[in-house]
């Protein structure tokens, strides 16, 4: 009841004229900003969309939230110029933000509308309500939404945790990267089949790659440094690709984060900013607390690790505990990465990158698309289900750091085929959940 008043409230004043004089513009708009925005890759996430009514798309800036909402739409509903059974809606437009998204909802649905698609959700003022509203009172609709991974889905009066279906999407996998690339199809691979089998699998891919007169370290070099994100096929010029992954680093901090977090102020945000350029300056970075209070002026313990949240959820670091931790959420971090190796090539300066840190940065990238739990043991770089220790290195690197540890492997860079328990850091790039 108290949502039917609210809507009252907030429509009936004008708003529903104003809705039914501006929906033509918006599906104009919608046509538009599909034509614009699709891409020809599709990537294979989430073939379970069509089958949810609600679901919502989280992740961070530039992994191709839009693209895959708009292939949904135009894969579901082919003939939607026509039908008009489809809708594209950005939540942020100058056309749609003084609206009510449930105005927009409900006169699409009594136009005989099957699937609004919003885009840029956390943008918009007390979207969580509007949605509840919408998927509450119009059953037969199909809801899809897009938004910043930093969205607090579970929390707040209006919990959609129980209504939605939530996925997360990660930025392109090496896998991925080469088939945008190179135009082939390549399998994903379970991580027990390339600990148990990589030289069979490594000698597929490379034929399957060399075939195309390509070669798999140059590609993994130019993934390294450009191929998380897809719009790096928007710039010819890598080094304006870099600038524009730095000035993201700036706008989530200073707009998405502000956006979902409204109670946060201008300190506040300095604050995270500076916390940001400590972790990018020393990374893989292992945090005293006590230090960091210090030099970022953040006066408890609590806040400065919900800092640490706000940064991780926001996918600009990966934090990662100790081995064996009990309640690994809500341990003090052992290590902090950024989130993924563009991030270091785009903060870096004059090649001055660390490659340790690259590999490292890669290999936590990847192993986060998969459901396995990655930690910091006493020996080696990571644990991987406190089970298995991967130590990660270059081609000089040997077992003898880890060698008495029961399952234990090498994860090796600059190499095409391993042996053994030595695997080249490359084919991690091709897990799959």
């Amino acid at each position: 009841m108290h949502d039917i008043y609210w809507y009252l409230n907030t429509n009936i004043k004008g708003k529903p004229v104003e809705v039914e004089q501006l929906l033509e513009e918006i599906f104009t708009l919608s046509d538009q900003l599909i034509r614009v925005r699709d891409r020809a890759y599709h990537r294979q996430y989430f073939a379970n969309l069509s089958k949810n009514r609600f679901s919502i798309l989280i992740g961070q800036r530039g992994v191709g939230k839009t693209t895959l909402l708009i292939q949904h739409l135009k894969k579901s509903y082919p003939d939607y110029l026509q039908s008009r059974k489809a809708i594209y809606v950005q939540a942020d437009h100058f056309l749609v933000k003084d609206l009510s998204l449930y105005a927009i909802a409900e006169k699409f649905y009594r136009l005989g509308g099957e699937l609004i698609c919003f885009d840029e959700i956390h943008k918009y003022p007390d979207w969580s309500r509007e949605l509840k509203s919408i998927t509450d009172t119009f059953p037969e609709l199909k809801i899809l939404a897009s938004g910043s991974s930093i969205l607090e889905i579970h929390k707040g009066t209006h919990d959609l945790s129980r209504r939605a279906i939530i996925y997360r999407l990660p930025g392109l996998s090496f896998r991925e990267f080469i088939e945008l690339q190179v135009d082939v199809k390549l399998p994903g691979v379970p991580l027990a089949e390339i600990l148990s089998d990589h030289e069979r699998l490594s000698d597929f891919i490379l034929a399957v790659i060399e075939k195309k007169r390509e070669r798999i370290l140059a590609l993994f070099s130019d993934y390294l440094s450009f191929g998380f994100y897809p719009y790096f096929l928007e710039f010819e010029d890598r080094t304006l690709f870099h600038l524009t992954l730095e000035q993201n680093f700036h706008t989530t901090i200073e707009s998405d984060l502000p956006a979902v977090y409204p109670k946060l102020n201008g300190a506040s945000i300095k604050k995270i900013s500076k916390l940001l350029a400590v972790i990018a300056s020393s990374v893989p970075f292992t945090p005293d607390l006590r230090k960091i209070k210090q030099i970022v002026e953040i006066g408890d313990e609590r806040t400065l690790k919900t800092y640490f949240k706000y940064l991780e959820d926001a996918g600009l670091i990966r934090c990662l505990s100790k081995s064996g931790s009990a309640m690994r959420k809500l341990a003090k971090p052992e290590k902090i990465y950024l989130n993924n190796p563009n991030q270091i090539m785009a903060i870096s300066r004059n090649g001055q990158e660390n490659r340790g840190n690259i590999r490292e940065t890669f290999f936590a990238s990847m192993l986060s698309i998969t459901d396995h739990q990655l930690s910091i043991p006493e020996k080696g770089d990571f644990m991987l289900d406190d089970d298995s220790v991967i130590e990660v290195g270059g081609q000089g690197k040997n077992i003898s750091q880890v060698w008495d540890m029961h399952r234990s492997y090498l994860a090796v860079d600059d190499i095409e085929r391993g042996y053994s328990r030595r695997i080249p850091l490359w084919l991690f790039g091709f897990l799959t959940s």
